[in-house]
């Protein structure tokens, strides 16, 4: 988002103020429901708390997309589940709850059907919306453009899924502290926001294990 003030005398400054929208929630609720199930309200909040305005602390009137807004904005969906106008439901995580363990959240998430909208670093901090994991890959679909394949091969760009991923990363660029490419970062910057389709959710009532 860009916008420009302009003075009213010709040849004056001009004040640019340039902005994005983190509204990373909206392709996840968008993944796990039809468009014809979400109603307007939920994007519409979705929208006003991802503005980036919100100062790291919580507070309005900043630029960047906060911790401290995304913890809200989970809180809210969560609600809004309860209310029964939409089958979803949220978790916030932080700090070192953020990482691949294979008994974490974030696998057992991914694994149950869910999503997870993760903060890490490509050129800064963003946000993207993880969908799958499968092995040792991570399947994401990530807003920044990005043209042709990355210089490193092991980062795989796709653009033959659209609605569930357009990137393919190895676990391990994650799970680095350093700031980096495709990295969470130090733990206590790391946070996600956990999100399920409570329908399709597979919980332990709707899955049948046989012990041999």
């Amino acid at each position: 988002m860009l916008g420009t003030l302009r003075g009213e005398k010709e040849g004056g400054r001009a004040v640019v103020l340039r902005a994005d929208i983190d509204a990373l929630p909206i392709n996840a609720v968008s993944y796990l429901f039809r468009r014809d199930e979400i109603p307007p309200e939920l994007t519409r909040n979705i929208m006003l708390y991802c503005l980036d305005c919100f100062g790291e602390d919580g507070s309005t009137g900043r630029r960047g997309t906060s911790r401290m807004a995304m913890m809200f904005l989970s809180n809210w969906l969560n609600g809004y589940g309860e209310t029964g106008h939409l089958a979803v439901s949220s978790r916030y995580l932080s700090g070192r709850e953020v990482n691949f363990s294979q008994n974490g959240p974030l696998r057992d998430a991914l694994r149950r059907g869910g999503a997870a909208v993760v903060r890490l670093d490509l050129e800064g901090w963003h946000y993207v919306l993880l969908t799958r994991v499968e092995g040792g890959d991570v399947y994401l679909f990530d807003p920044y453009y990005h043209e042709g394949p990355f210089d490193n091969a092991e980062l795989r760009v796709t653009d033959e899924h659209p609605c569930s991923y357009n990137r393919i990363v190895p676990v391990h660029y994650f799970e680095r502290e350093e700031i980096s490419v495709y990295s969470l970062g130090p733990f206590d910057t790391r946070e996600a926001i956990l999100l399920f389709n409570t329908d399709t959710e597979l919980t332990e009532d709707k899955t049948v294990e046989y012990f041999i």
